[in-house]
């Protein structure tokens, strides 16, 4: 079994230092992921700020009711053009995120995920599940900037 990759891009209606701010913070990750996975962090407080060099653990849910087990985010890179973290949890050794910035005229962000996945056998489970979850993040995202009191 290989190791799949998804890429997903979409423009969002803010400026990139809006975005990447909003990035640095752990309660956007649990609003853009929910429904489809729930994490709270075991060692760390839930206003913690992502940086590069830090590592992670988070009971992780699916669906908020399935225990999906704990799951580690390093943060190898965090600045405001390109954040690129390695990933894991028991079911999915290798799930490599990288998430970049492009500042756009009027105010708008490019902004891409690019991930690459191994889970043995389930590779391909977890390859369809991440098609549709990145789909869902990128709609959360172009709804938490649209809203007027986003914060």
């Amino acid at each position: 079994m290989r190791h799949r990759f998804v890429e997903r891009s979409t423009i969002l209606p803010a400026p990139k230092s809006r975005v990447f701010g909003l990035l640095g913070e752990l309660r956007t990750l649990q609003y853009v992921a929910a429904p489809y996975i729930y994490f709270a962090p075991v060692d760390a407080a839930d206003d913690l700020r992502w940086r590069a060099g830090e590592t992670f653990v988070f009971r992780a849910k699916l669906f908020g009711i399935i225990p999906f087990g704990r799951h580690t985010i390093r943060v190898i890179a965090f600045d405001p053009n390109r954040i690129y973290t390695n990933e894991s949890n028991r079911h999915v050794p290798v799930w490599n995120h990288e998430i970049i910035l492009r500042e756009l005229d009027s105010g708008r962000t490019s902004y891409t995920d690019r991930v690459e996945l191994f889970a043995g056998w389930k590779t391909p489970f977890v390859y369809a599940w991440a098609t549709l979850f990145y789909a869902h993040r990128q709609r959360k995202w172009r709804t938490l900037l649209a809203k007027k009191d986003a914060r």
